[in-house]
């Protein structure tokens, strides 16, 4: 591979979660602009090339070597039966950051109550393989049909039970469906080519992305505490002071006072900093964070 030629191709997930996607990497240090004149993203890194791909599909696309590597969900790549290299887990979506989950529901009224009640009944879902996996693993034969959508209005008229992907159950709940099992948590992905992941140029430049877009995440959850405080509370202000590391301290040209810089989870802060000007510290400061690189 030529130095001017040293190029990654990189798919993003197109539809729910491209915004998401985006906006988590520019966090991380890639500005990604789409615009509806063209299908090819702009990105201001020269060794990137951005493909906009529906989740459903970037498993299939990254395996065959049309696309080096992509973020999708551990569903699709399960649903799929991808052979790709899961480079990192990462924990965000459109709503939440807890999994999206791909549970069995039935109307509320259903006699349904576990995976033995669909022996021959009819099942609509958007993963028929996943699907037509997890009913053989119990042992259970049922017709499992593709929906392309309005799943969730089917399984009152069309079918006897769904198999639907949800991150709270609210959407079920809504539409008077009763949840029976889950059949698997999926959280977002970046997946990589196995021949790509073999090349060194590539594999370096992926574990970059990955390392970089994990550092956006975490900051996400966190914050940046600095504090001046006298030597002589220093000890009682450490003992309340939850750190992600041990907190930098730096003399201040004031004698007998140094100044404390710290990272700590962002829900506990309005609890702490109450007890730290307790502990007599002052100039509390806090700042948010781009990224957390461990």
């Amino acid at each position: 591979m030529s130095e001017l030629k040293k190029q990654l191709r990189f798919g993003l997930p197109k539809g729910s979660l491209q915004e998401a996607t985006i906006e988590k990497l520019a966090k991380a240090g890639w500005n990604v602009q789409v615009s509806s004149r063209s299908y090819i993203p702009y990105v201001d890194d020269p060794e990137l090339e951005i493909r906009l791909i529906r989740a459903q599909e970037m498993s299939v696309y990254v395996e065959r070597g049309y696309l080096d590597c992509g973020i999708t969900g551990k569903d699709w790549i399960v649903e799929n039966n991808s052979r790709v290299h899961e480079v990192g887990e990462f924990l965000f979506s459109k709503s939440t950051r807890a999994p999206a989950r791909w549970v069995l529901a039935v109307p509320e009224d259903s006699k349904i109550k576990s995976v033995k009640d669909l022996q021959g009944k009819r099942i609509a879902t958007e993963v028929v393989g996943m699907t037509q996996r997890w009913l053989k693993k119990n042992g259970v034969k049922a017709h499992v049909e593709f929906s392309w959508g309005a799943t969730e209005m089917k399984a009152h008229e069309l079918v006897d039970a769904i198999v639907e992907v949800t991150e709270t159950g609210a959407s079920l709940r809504a539409n008077k469906l009763r949840i029976v099992e889950e059949l698997m948590a999926s959280t977002p992905r970046l997946v990589a080519n196995n021949a790509a992941w073999k090349n060194a140029w590539k594999r370096r430049k992926i574990e970059t992305l990955a390392m970089m877009l994990r550092g956006a995440l975490e900051a996400e959850t966190k914050v940046g505490l600095k504090l001046n405080i006298a030597e002589t509370n220093l000890r009682a202000l450490l003992a309340k002071l939850p750190a992600l590391r041990n907190p930098t301290i730096s003399q201040l040209s004031q004698a007998g006072w140094v100044a404390v810089e710290t990272i700590i989870d962002e829900p506990i802060v309005r609890q702490i900093i109450p007890e730290l000007k307790a502990a007599g510290a002052e100039g509390i400061i806090e700042y948010p964070l781009n990224k957390v690189v461990y």
